[in-house]
């Protein structure tokens, strides 16, 4: 017994020690602020954890993308080994222009341990065709757990063409699931002109806030951030790379985590320790 309890503790002084101490909630009290104590105790109220990551650019010369790939494969399978995930969401850039690339990199991700789902990125430059025959699910594509439903859309064709979402398709989608306890949205391009590389559609953000239950709208394309924006009430939330030629001065990976009440952590493992936490 005392083995176990000591397990415990180590544990849970690990935890604190690789949390950041500028740790937030946002939640329907707003914004507050959290210790590294706080968020270990919140992992008992989680019913629903889920990673995000973004832009591998496989393929991209001058880049060590093999190593960047494998590394956060066996950074997210550590952090799904100690704190189980339900899936995980490829946001975007899987690889980098070349067609014939995307079979590869898919092998290089069907080693994570968990669901995956992707999104497709401006540098994927392959048909929606394909793209259904190597992923197994469409470019625009929705599904349900646990009470919460996520939608993810394409933001790009063939060419690398920057576009909004089909907003005929993301207005069925959200009628679709608009009594879904939470709804998260992932697109790759952010479609708000507030970072240097986003287009502006105001027609896709008047869309989706007319829907209250919109959790969070993911986005990967911007290697530099990993902050979280606001459009009205809606946090416009970012993942920083798991690879490429430039962005933050680490690679890592968003972890969201749905809690009993429906409030949400959020954080990023840079890879291997916890920074910036939020709580939706």
């Amino acid at each position: 017994m005392a083995n176990k309890d000591n397990k415990m503790l180590n544990s849970r002084r690990e935890f604190i020690k690789n949390a950041s101490l500028i740790t937030a909630i946002i939640a329907s009290s707003g914004v507050q602020s959290l210790s590294g104590s706080d968020l270990y105790e919140l992992r008992k109220n989680v019913k629903l954890r889920f990673i995000i990551a973004s832009d591998a650019h496989y393929g991209q010369l001058k880049t060590p993308f093999d190593e960047m790939i494998e590394t956060f494969v066996q950074k997210a399978n550590y952090f799904h080994k100690n704190q189980k995930c339900d899936f995980c969401v490829l946001n975007g850039d899987l690889i980098h222009d070349e067609a014939h690339l995307m079979v590869k990199a898919k092998t290089k991700f069907d080693k994570l341990e968990m669901p995956t789902y992707v999104t497709k990125g401006n540098h994927d430059k392959i048909t929606d065709l394909d793209w259904l025959n190597i992923w197994k699910i469409p470019v625009n594509f929705s599904f349900k757990k646990a009470k919460n439903a996520f939608i993810l859309a394409t933001t790009s064709d063939e060419e690398g063409t920057y576009l909004s979402p089909n907003l005929e398709w993301m207005k069925t989608a959200l009628e679709k699931h608009k009594k879904a306890k939470n709804v998260f949205l992932f697109i790759h391009i952010p479609q708000i002109k507030w970072t240097a590389n986003a287009i502006d559609t105001p027609e896709f953000l008047e869309l989706v806030s007319t829907y209250p239950n919109v959790k969070a709208i993911f986005h990967g394309h911007e290697h530099d951030q990993d902050n979280i924006l606001y459009y009205e009430n809606i946090p416009l939330i970012f993942d920083s790379h798991i690879g490429g030629s430039w962005g933050t001065d680490y690679k890592g990976f968003r972890v969201v985590e749905v809690l009993k009440d429906d409030s949400i952590v959020t954080f990023m493992m840079n890879p291997d320790i916890a920074i910036h936490n939020f709580t939706l």
